[in-house]
């Protein structure tokens, strides 16, 4: 396994990271610990999880996934193996959340404090912002709309009660997750400005049907050494080809939760349709041949993948140790100049 330096951090996590937005929904516990053993015997060192979890999100659910990664952690005692990174969740309808959750002091402190008790952990290596507060463009939402009128907690106040949880000792380090360009350049003018932590991480979409974190982001990444978590690296499995023609695989996530509908349509479903033929045509399996993309790619700080059987757990792990030859590169930027971003 390699190992990637996360931002200007002392924390080395693997080029792999285990996602586990299923846990406690798709997956059991019994699963879940067979992927963390597993996981960490092929040298992962890095969990990524959120208060929120799992997906999609549900009140009687919420919560289960790091309660699930606590037990684990109790059972087996190698805390200190793990870089364990969770998120607070921005503002949103979900009022089984403390009622509405909002980036504010208060409701951060709150969160990482249930958060570290779900957990059964003293310290999160990596806390990370799961969303802006104020309304923009995330989650493949386009045509921004500017409101003066946004009623949002500010990044200051946001960072701020971070950089207290650093202070405090129950948080390592900071991230942000589904952000833009400006709001990553004020968390830096924010950091430098008030001497609070910097962050170290941006955790937002990559795959070859969006890679628009190349337009701004990546810039950053290498410039102030943030580096990209990418997460959906398989368009939500859609780049394996398992749904093309219509199909609905059965226990598959598109087939069970039908509002996952960011990366299908025709456009979408042209542009993976060429992607596989690609790798096919090179011997490659479709889903290794997306993922050791992004593993390629030099603003990357670590591949979120997620898994909900063993046999799709090893074979993306297995990513790893697949080089994409200069004709297979060739062919995805020509795909790509055919289908830009399909699904922003």
């Amino acid at each position: 396994m390699d190992y990637r330096r996360l931002g200007h951090s002392d924390l080395e996590v693997s080029l792999i990271c285990l996602g586990t937005m299923t846990w406690g929904q798709q997956n059991t516990e019994a699963e879940a610990f067979e992927q963390i053993d597993y996981a960490l015997d092929q040298g992962i060192n890095f969990i990524d999880a959120a208060e929120m979890y799992p997906v999609p999100p549900m009140a009687e659910t919420q919560g289960a996934t790091e309660t699930i990664i606590g037990n684990w952690l109790a059972r087996s005692g190698r805390r200190e193996e793990i870089v364990l990174a969770s998120k607070v969740t921005g503002k949103s309808a979900m009022d089984w959340i403390r009622g509405g959750p909002r980036l504010t002091r208060q409701q951060i402190v709150e969160a990482c404090e249930d958060s570290l008790q779900r957990l059964q952990t003293d310290f999160l290596d990596l806390y990370q912002v799961h969303w802006p507060d104020r309304a923009t463009n995330f989650f493949g939402k386009l045509g921004y709309q500017h409101r003066e009128d946004d009623d949002v907690a500010e990044l200051g106040e946001t960072l701020g009660a971070l950089a207290e949880l650093v202070e405090a000792g129950k948080v390592r380090y900071v991230g942000i997750s589904n952000e833009t360009p400006w709001g990553l350049s004020e968390y830096l003018r924010l950091a430098h400005q008030h001497d609070w932590p910097r962050v170290v991480s941006v955790q937002n979409p990559y795959n070859l049907l969006n890679r628009s974190y190349e337009i701004g982001l990546a810039e950053f990444s290498w410039r102030e050494r943030v580096g990209l978590l990418a997460y959906s690296p398989l368009a939500f499995g859609v780049l394996s080809g398992k749904y093309l023609g219509g199909e609905k695989p059965e226990g598959a996530r598109l087939t069970l939760f039908e509002r996952f509908s960011r990366y299908t349509g025709e456009i979408p479903e042209a542009a993976t349709r060429a992607y596989v033929e690609l790798a096919r045509e090179h011997k490659l399996d479709p889903a290794q041949m997306a993922l050791a993309y992004v593993n390629s790619r030099g603003f990357l700080a670590s591949n979120i993948i997620g898994a909900t059987t063993m046999e799709q757990l090893k074979a993306n792990i297995a990513s790893h140790d697949v080089a994409l030859s200069s004709k297979v590169l060739k062919g995805i930027e020509a795909i790509h100049q055919r289908y830009p971003n399909p699904c922003p």
